[in-house]
């Protein structure tokens, strides 16, 4: 089962791990397409005015922009699951997993940066910051990245079963081939935002500790705060609703 999953806006800096190069990112005959982003991106990060770089980072204080500034050659990086910080981030605690679990992350789960595209979990990935939906130079991301990388993906993925636990704007980096899975949250009968991003984790978290293999393991999974309220199927994807108690 292949588990596609959302960045955070919130990252941890440092890393130990050596600089971003082309066999830290999977798809490395592709990297030369992710270099066309990476590279407007430093040359802006650069040489770009404050007012272009609040708009990129999507920070006001120009302190803030000096942790952004070195070329990624001389950063080091750490796993993309490590990297990101946020509310799923903090849910999944990727740290305290057993090793089993941590590897079954860094194997099944694609991670979609907004700068790097899609990732595997255990990837390696520098220290970044771009605010989601950002014009890079002339590129617009999330439409570079499905039209270079959709047709590796779905090669990846073959007849592997999808789970989508991406939040919304991530569907504009890749369409799976294939009908996926995806999961909707509800509290009091209502759609949630922030308790969607808490419940993903959780569920990317319970799938690694148990080392689901389908679809329908998962689904017969007790996960705790959750009651499966109905499961509505169309012939794209299957989409599961779940009531927070």
């Amino acid at each position: 089962m292949i588990i596609l999953f959302s960045p955070s806006e919130g990252k941890r800096s440092g890393g130990v791990l050596p600089p971003l190069h082309q066999g830290s990112l999977i798809f490395p005959h592709l990297y030369h397409k992710r270099l066309e982003v990476i590279e407007q991106y430093e040359k802006l990060v650069q040489g770009g005015s404050d007012e272009q770089l609040s708009a990129l980072f999507g920070i006001k204080d120009p302190k803030e922009y000096e942790r952004y500034k070195k070329l990624f050659s001389s950063m080091p990086s750490m796993k993309a699951i490590e990297r990101y910080d946020g509310v799923a981030y903090d849910y999944l605690n990727y740290s305290i997993l057993s090793s089993d679990a941590q590897r079954y992350i860094d194997n099944n789960t694609i991670l979609f940066s907004n700068l790097f595209g899609p990732l595997r979990a255990g990837d390696t990935i520098p220290d970044y910051k771009l605010k989601q939906g950002s014009m890079i130079g002339t590129f617009a991301p999330e439409k570079h990245y499905k039209g270079q990388f959709s047709l590796a993906l779905n090669e990846l993925i073959g007849d592997q079963e999808i789970l989508d636990l991406r939040a919304g704007f991530y569907d504009k980096f890749y369409t799976p081939e294939k009908p996926s899975v995806t999961f909707k949250f509800l509290k009091e009968g209502k759609v949630v935002s922030h308790w969607a991003k808490a419940y993903r984790g959780i569920v990317l978290r319970e799938a690694a500790k148990h080392q689901i293999s389908t679809i329908n393991e998962l689904l017969a999974m007790n996960i705790e705060g959750l009651i499966v309220r109905e499961i509505m199927e169309t012939k794209k994807k299957k989409e599961v609703v779940y009531s927070i108690v």
